[in-house]
């Protein structure tokens, strides 16, 4: 056991293609937090990294089995390793709900972020990559993985 302790907590390696893996986590915030940008909602990233993101719900719709389906545009206000900066994603969210028209019940949710070309600011000028989520039903967070490119 550590052994598998010492992995986990080994800071994460370059990829072969230069690309650095990143790792966190996203929760839903209250009022009063992130209120720079207009959105649908926002949420708050620890972790690699740190900072608001503001989710702009574009189109989404649930199926008759309780498939949710959502895409939209999100924009990250933060930092990685001490340095401000910006970027955009184009994202797809799924999940599964027990009481899809109302969001109630979430079995499971998945989505991923690919960092829209150019979008980046600060640090993530010129960055590429993506991040994704799987949701956390039991504790109400979404742990990500990732990687960028600068």
């Amino acid at each position: 056991m550590a052994l598998i302790g010492a992995v986990f907590a080994a800071p994460l390696p370059a990829r072969s293609d230069g690309a650095t893996q990143i790792s966190g986590i996203g929760t839903y915030i209250g009022s009063g937090a992130c209120t720079d940008l207009p959105a649908s909602y926002t949420y708050i990233m620890t972790g690699d990294l740190a900072g608001c993101v503001y989710a702009s719900v574009e189109s989404g719709r649930c199926t008759q089995g309780g498939a949710y389906f959502e895409t939209g545009t999100e924009t990250f206000v933060g930092v990685y390793n001490g340095q401000p900066g910006t970027f955009r994603t184009n994202y797809v969210f799924t999940a599964t709900y027990r009481d899809c028209p109302n969001f109630v019940g979430e079995i499971a949710g998945r989505c991923q972020h690919p960092i829209a070309a150019g979008s980046g600011t600060g640090v993530f000028e010129s960055v590429r990559g993506r991040y994704d989520m799987m949701d956390d039903v039991e504790t109400g967070n979404f742990p990500f993985r990732g990687h960028l490119q600068f």
